[in-house]
C-alpha cells in the first residue's frame, strides 16, 4: 500500500526556517507514475480548518495561499519521489500540522494524504 511520509517540522522562532519533506513508498499507483501527480501541502491549526498551503503539478506549475507567498517555496524530485515545502520568515499564525497530498487532478479533496508533521513557531 502506497506511504506518504512527511517529517522536518519542529519548533523554530518567529522568522526562522523549515523545511519539510514527504516522501512516497510502497506499491501503488502513486509510486509508479508519481511524476504525473499533483502534490500539495494542507496544514490545520488547532480549531480552524484544514487550508491548502501549496501546490505542484505534473508540469512543475506552482499554486500558493495568499499568506505564504514569497515565503514558502514548494518543490518536487520525480526520480526520488520526495515533495519539499522550504519554509521562511515563519511567522506565529503558522503554527499547524502541515500534510502532505497527492491527486491526480489538484483535487481540494486528494486521494492521498501523509501522516502530517507538527510546525510550532514562537513569538
Amino acid at each position: 500500500q502506497v506511504q506518504l511520509v512527511a517529517s522536518g517540522g519542529g519548533s523554530v522562532q518567529a522568522g526562522g526556517s523549515l523545511r519539510l519533506s514527504c516522501a512516497v513508498s510502497g506499491p501503488g499507483l502513486l509510486y509508479f507514475i508519481y511524476s504525473r501527480y499533483c502534490m500539495a501541502w494542507f496544514r490545520q491549526a488547532p480549531e480552524k480548518e484544514r487550508e491548502k498551503v501549496a501546490s505542484i503539478d505534473s508540469s512543475g506549475n506552482t499554486m500558493y495561499q495568499e499568506s505564504v507567498k514569497a515565503r514558502f517555496t514548494i518543490s518536487r524530485d520525480n526520480s526520488k519521489k520526495i515533495l519539499y515545502l522550504q519554509m521562511n520568515s515563519l511567522k506565529p499564525e503558522d503554527t499547524a500540522m502541515y500534510y502532505c497530498a497527492a491527486d491526480a487532478r489538484c483535487s481540494a479533496d486528494p486521494t492521498y494524504w501523509g501522516q502530517g508533521t507538527q510546525v510550532t513557531v514562537s513569538p
